[in-house]
This record gives C-alpha cells, sequence and structure tokens, in this order.
C-alpha cells in the first residue's frame, strides 16, 4: 500500500526527532485518513523536503511522526511555469491537478478574451484559494515533495509583458508551423506554456504574444481541450529534457 504523505513544518529534519501534524491537515489525517499509531506516513514541507516515519500518536490534535528517513527533492535545472486560461465546469481545475501531478512549478491563471468565466475582483482570492487547494492535495497524491505556486491572475497586457522573462515561452496553437519537438529547449533556466481557453487563442492574442517572443507550436494533429493541452505539452517537454550533465 502506497504511504499516505501530508504537509505541514519541518522544523527538525534530524533522526529521531518528532514531527507533529496539526490543524486542519493533522484532523483530516485522522478524522478522515484514519491514520493510527504505528502507520508509516510521509511528511512535506512543500518546497522539496520530507521526512519518513512512523505515527507515534494519532488523537484529535493531529499525528505526531517519528523521522526515521530524510528525504530531498533537489529543485530541478528547468522550471515550467503553465499559464492555463480559465474555462468554464472543472476544466481548468482538472488541469490544475494534472501538472501538479507532473510537476509542474507555478500556474498562472490567466483571463483570456474567449475565457466564458470571469473572476469578479471580489472573487479573485476565494478563486485562487480554491486553486491552491487542489494544488496542494495534488501534490499530496502524486506524492510530490514540491507544492506548485499558483500566482495571481494575469491579464493578456501582463502576460505580453512576462512573456520575454523566461528562457522559452511556448504558445500553445493549432495553427502553429512548428511542432514542440523540433523546438530547440534549454537544458536550464526557466519554460513557460500558454495554454488557451475552450475558445481557443484570438487573433489579437496569438500577435501580442509572438510580437513578445513567444514560440507558436503544436503537439498534435487533433485540437486539444484546454484541460489536457498544457499536460500533453508539459509531458513532451519533460520527455524532451535534455539530461544535465554532472
Amino acid at each position: 500500500m502506497t504511504e499516505a504523505m501530508f504537509l505541514a513544518d519541518l522544523d527538525s529534519l534530524e533522526i529521531g526527532s518528532m514531527v507533529l501534524v496539526g490543524g486542519d491537515e493533522g484532523r483530516h489525517a485522522v478524522l478522515v485518513r484514519r491514520i493510527r499509531k504505528g502507520e508509516v506516513v510521509l511528511v512535506s514541507d512543500g518546497i522539496g523536503h520530507a521526512i519518513r516515519g512512523p505515527v507515534q500518536v494519532a488523537d484529535v490534535s493531529g499525528i505526531t511522526v517519528e523521522v526515521q528517513e530524510v528525504l530531498e527533492a533537489p529543485a530541478p535545472p528547468v522550471r515550467y511555469v503553465a499559464v492555463q486560461a480559465l474555462a468554464k465546469g472543472d476544466r481548468a481545475e482538472l488541469a490544475l491537478e494534472m501538472l501538479t501531478e507532473l510537476g509542474v512549478d507555478e500556474i498562472v491563471p490567466w483571463q483570456a478574451g474567449r475565457s466564458i468565466v470571469k473572476w469578479a475582483p471580489d472573487r479573485v482570492e476565494r478563486a485562487l484559494h480554491r486553486w491552491r487547494s487542489i494544488a496542494r492535495e495534488a501534490t499530496k497524491q502524486s506524492r510530490r515533495f514540491r507544492v506548485p505556486r499558483v500566482s495571481h491572475p494575469m491579464t493578456t497586457a501582463e502576460l505580453a509583458l512576462r512573456i520575454p522573462e523566461p528562457t522559452l515561452t511556448i504558445v500553445l496553437h493549432e495553427g502553429a508551423q512548428e511542432w514542440l519537438h523540433s523546438a530547440e529547449l534549454p537544458s536550464e533556466g526557466e519554460i513557460m506554456i500558454i495554454i488557451g481557453p475552450e475558445g481557443g487563442l484570438s487573433p489579437e492574442e496569438l500577435e501580442l504574444f509572438a510580437q513578445a517572443g513567444g514560440r507558436p507550436s503544436l503537439i498534435s494533429d487533433g485540437v486539444l481541450r484546454t484541460s489536457t493541452a498544457g499536460v500533453v505539452a508539459l509531458a513532451q517537454l519533460q520527455a524532451l529534457a535534455v539530461p544535465s550533465v554532472g
């Protein structure tokens, strides 16, 4: 059986020390996951560090875990950022979940011109809380030690200004002339992927992003949904990644 993983602050990474998983996370471990004394679990701080060990105490306040093994997920040489257009239903949330499972480093909500869903100013914080909760849960489910950052939503104009910052910015579009696998990919730095809404990118957005340095790219011979396009692109990038030498 796969060991359950929880997120908590790791004040001590010494073998034999104790780690408390309290608050909502601890109550979830005991009341929902039904973790009991003696069960071996993982606890991560969400920024690359984790411990494994048996539960010594399990009560209404949470669980206390003895550190038997210290684990670490070093930061990879390439940092992946997914700009996900807001989409109707649970499409964007499904994308967020799968991108997290694959190991994306940052997710940026984007209010695209053709996005049916709109985040009103008084709903932004609530929507961000929802997205961040999904990222946390997907991180635990996939047993990753790094929770992706979910940034404040961007407008199209703000996104265009950010496009030149990464080492490479890829704009997913079915009308692109270049396949993703033919692009020269960096072995380090940041790669940003822009994923349009269900209605696709507008001609104005595509032109603006290209002028800013974004590279329109194909990832399929069909038109993918917004919930799968970013996941397919990220998987291809990871498969094509140049191994670091050292």
